[in-house]
């Protein structure tokens, strides 16, 4: 593919409306672009699924996507990045993609009792990359691992502040934190967005790191290095293989944006 003087087009997927948070990074860090963002919420949470079946959805989705012409892919889910990401990149060598993984190096650095808390999903904890992740960059520090299992589906929901969420949190962390952790790792691109309550359970010393910025760091890297060009305005569009109502409400709520969302099947 010839990238030289492009207009890019880029591509976002997640299971739902977690990858949303690394759109608002990516509109803040690479404005004036055309994005596509797919939500896969027919199949959402990834994190119990099968590594053959996040595969499968996985392709069927960066195949939509590339018929949109996009040049670049960011998989803006922990669990596909996981899991699919080196499936990805066998089947189509020619094409840029950005993955997302729990940030345990910056972690790592920034903890100072040598204590971390990951919070995840099942499918990124039993996953080869998470382990080389740890190998590589957490031998010297205390790992805390929660799957938070219902998490995702709170987020979904829309419950970010609802109790029933800060309850679920509160026994997640409480552990973590009575163990010593200091620095909590946000290994979901769900839970950015639930931040304020984890802040109200944590209070303000405890570090968090958001791998959010550091995706759309990469993904602008990749822009500059392949001499991509922007339009000049940001253009949005959103596909989901839920409910696009829904869709809507959730981009209107999480990013302040007014959306159309189109339904894709799969």
């Amino acid at each position: 593919m010839d990238s030289t003087n492009s207009k890019v087009r880029i591509g976002v997927f997640d299971s739902g409306v977690g990858g949303l948070s690394v759109l608002k990074e990516l509109l803040t860090q690479l404005p004036g672009v055309e994005y596509f963002y797919f939500a896969d919420q027919l199949h959402v949470p990834y994190g119990r699924r099968s590594k053959a079946d996040i595969q499968r959805l996985s392709r069927a989705i960066v195949e939509f996507l590339f018929e949109k012409k996009v040049e670049i892919l960011v998989i803006a889910c922990n669990t596909a990045t996981a899991k699919a990401l080196t499936y990805l990149r066998e089947i189509f060598p020619d094409r840029h993609f950005v993955g997302t993984e729990p940030a345990l190096k910056p972690a790592a650095a920034a903890t100072d009792t040598g204590k971390v808390a990951v919070l995840a999903t099942q499918g990124t904890f039993q996953s080869d990359r998470y382990t080389s992740l740890t190998e590589r960059f957490a031998n010297e520090v205390e790992v805390f691992e929660n799957p938070c299992y219902g998490l995702v589906e709170l987020i979904e929901a829309g419950k970010l502040d609802d109790p029933e969420t800060e309850n679920l949190l509160r026994g997640i962390l409480a552990p973590m934190l009575a163990a010593g952790a200091d620095t909590v790792v946000l290994g979901c691109t769900h839970y950015p967005f639930i931040e304020p309550t984890l802040r109200k359970i944590i209070g303000e010393k405890i570090k968090i790191i958001n791998p959010a910025p550091a995706v759309a760091r990469q993904t602008t890297k990749i822009f500059e290095l392949m001499k991509f060009e922007a339009w000049g305005e940001t253009l949005l569009h959103f596909y989901t293989t839920g409910d696009p109502e829904m869709l809507e409400r959730q981009v209107e709520k999480l990013l302040n944006l007014t959306a159309k969302a189109e339904k894709v099947e799969l």
